[in-house]
């Protein structure tokens, strides 16, 4: 399987970021990639052991659907990180392309800005949500694990989607091209279409 130049860029992710924060955003990188990689793996292990357990043997894995839950959760927050990283978030652009490179940088920067803020606040949220649950001290039936460390990642996900949108934002500020994240400058690829 031949592997496209984004995902080549994306093995090989390197922070443009001076000194020590470059450091942590390329290892941050590399933890988002392996949490989403293991993620993905270890709920395709957990519900295929479910399903020979029920169908071989005539019982189902009695924690297998929190077990599920709680990686669905992970998956997710790690993975709104990573997309913000990578540029591959979901974007609405039919205005945004017919603008000029300054007006798209111009209108890229304050995106960014404004979904750092939602990021930021949807963070506070989260964090009084996960101290809700804990002063209720709920726990998992199945597992007996404290109901609030499901949603640890949750404001985890949204801190660090929150930076990477700042980021970008201040990325298209010192910069001449427009760009999608820290690394990914915008534009269009041609692609030829076999007929």
């Amino acid at each position: 399987m031949d592997m496209s130049e984004d995902d080549i860029a994306e093995k090989k992710y390197r922070s443009m970021l001076p000194g020590p924060l470059g450091v942590l955003d390329t290892w941050i990188s590399k933890a988002e990639a392996f949490i989403l990689a293991s993620g993905v793996i270890l709920m395709a292990i957990n519900t295929v052991a479910n399903v020979i357990g029920r169908f071989a043997f005539g019982e189902s894995l009695h924690f297998s659907e929190e077990v599920n839950r709680m990686l669905i959760v992970l998956v997710t927050f790690a993975g709104i990180g990573y997309a913000a990283r990578h540029g591959r978030h979901i974007r609405m652009s039919a205005i945004y392309d017919a603008l000029p490179t300054g007006g798209r940088r111009a209108l890229m920067i304050f995106i960014s800005l404004f979904t750092a803020l939602v990021m930021f606040v949807l963070c506070y949220y989260s964090v009084g949500y996960i101290d809700t649950i804990m002063g209720r001290g709920r726990s998992l039936p199945s597992t007996g694990i404290p109901a609030w460390w499901m949603y640890v990642w949750v404001p985890v996900g949204f801190a660090v989607t929150g930076i990477q949108y700042v980021m970008t934002a201040y990325t298209n500020m010192i910069s001449k091209d427009v760009y999608l994240s820290t690394h990914v400058v915008d534009g269009y690829k041609d692609t030829e279409t076999e007929v």
